[in-house]
């Protein structure tokens, strides 16, 4: 039995293919079904620069898949819900910031004939841009009641046209482009990725990266406090455990009264403000020079910082009023000129 020949450009093609599966960084399936030509164009000139993605046939893609010694069960699981598949690379984004770039490609389109909802598509009750016309007749026509209001075509009531999963029919499809109601969502959607031989489904991708830097810094610290209440000795825990005990350590001493080249200072510096403070209930009589000078120099600190904190609070009070007075300035400017 002859084999049959395959083409050049096949093999040509299949290395290529298994040349960009081999890339460092992640790969994965991307779906395009549905996506216009034009739209294409503009979803890959915008994420040019953060990814690759390579169109090929589905046979194509399966041998060079299997070429480059991935699991042929993670490809078929990446195929099942894609209609027109794709390779996409990417060496500067994980799993998760490439699903969240290939997530701002969704947009929607208008239903063609034949076309099956992807959810319940309602038309909800109230006034539409459209004059009295024929349009009126248009729109029962088509199941959505209407009639005419105050001088516009109005919807009745709150109607739900087509259900999930059924056909759409050409005319209901364009009398719901008339109403902004473009139930068909198209994009360059990513069905799955793997990095580092890691499969990562595309639900699994789905996340609030804020959310989840704040609960791993939320779990982070609450760790940390558990693990140094406990006294938990580790790399992370060791400073801080020395540096509270060093502190209490010092606190007992100063209350133990041990003296040392540590607390000494600490007691010194104790006597001499009891002394100031005792000293300042005292005649000026009874004291000498040295600690008249010294009750001076404490007095003018203190001066000096209630001066400085009056001398914010003045700061703050003018701005604020000279914003005021901006305002006030600006009002009768407008109204000088009507």
């Amino acid at each position: 039995m002859i084999a049959p020949k395959i083409a050049p450009w096949k093999r040509s093609r299949v290395d290529e293919l298994t040349e960009v599966l081999n890339s460092d960084g992640v790969v994965g399936i991307v779906d395009v079904g549905g996506v216009p030509a034009g739209n294409m164009l503009d979803m890959r000139s915008n994420l040019r620069d953060s990814m690759k993605i390579t169109m090929a046939k589905k046979t194509l893609i399966r041998i060079a898949w299997e070429n480059s010694g991935r699991s042929s069960e993670e490809l078929e699981n990446l195929f099942k819900d894609a209609i027109q598949p794709c390779i996409v690379q990417s060496d500067n984004l994980n799993p998760f910031q490439l699903f969240i770039e290939l997530e701002k490609t969704r947009q929607g389109r208008a239903a063609k004939e034949g076309e099956l909802a992807p959810m319940d598509i309602i038309v909800e009750k109230g006034p539409t841009t459209f004059g009295p016309g024929p349009i009126v007749g248009e729109f029962n026509a088509v199941g959505i009641p209407a009639k005419i209001d105050k001088g516009k075509v109005a919807i009745q009531k709150t109607t739900t046209v087509v259900e999930k999963g059924q056909p759409i029919s050409a005319d209901l499809g364009i009398m719901l482009a008339k109403l902004d109601i473009n139930p068909i969502e198209i994009g360059i959607i990513l069905t799955g990725a793997i990095e580092d031989d890691f499969f990562f489904p595309a639900s699994s991708l789905n996340i609030d990266l804020d959310q989840v830097r704040t609960e791993i810094i939320t779990a982070t610290s609450g760790a940390f406090n558990l693990a140094c209440n406990m006294r938990w000795l580790s790399e992370q825990t060791m400073p801080t455990l020395l540096s509270k005990a060093s502190s209490e350590a010092l606190s007992v001493a100063v209350e133990a009264g041990v003296t040392n080249e540590t607390t000494t200072p600490l007691f010194i510096s104790r006597a001499n403000a009891h002394a100031l403070a005792l000293a300042g209930q005292l005649d000026s009589s009874a004291l000498d020079e040295e600690l008249s000078a010294a009750l001076g120099a404490a007095a003018s600190a203190a001066s000096t910082s209630v001066a400085s904190s009056a001398t914010e609070t003045v700061v703050e009070t003018t701005e604020e009023e000279e914003e005021e007075e901006e305002v006030q300035e600006f009002g009768g400017l407008g109204d000088l000129f009507g």
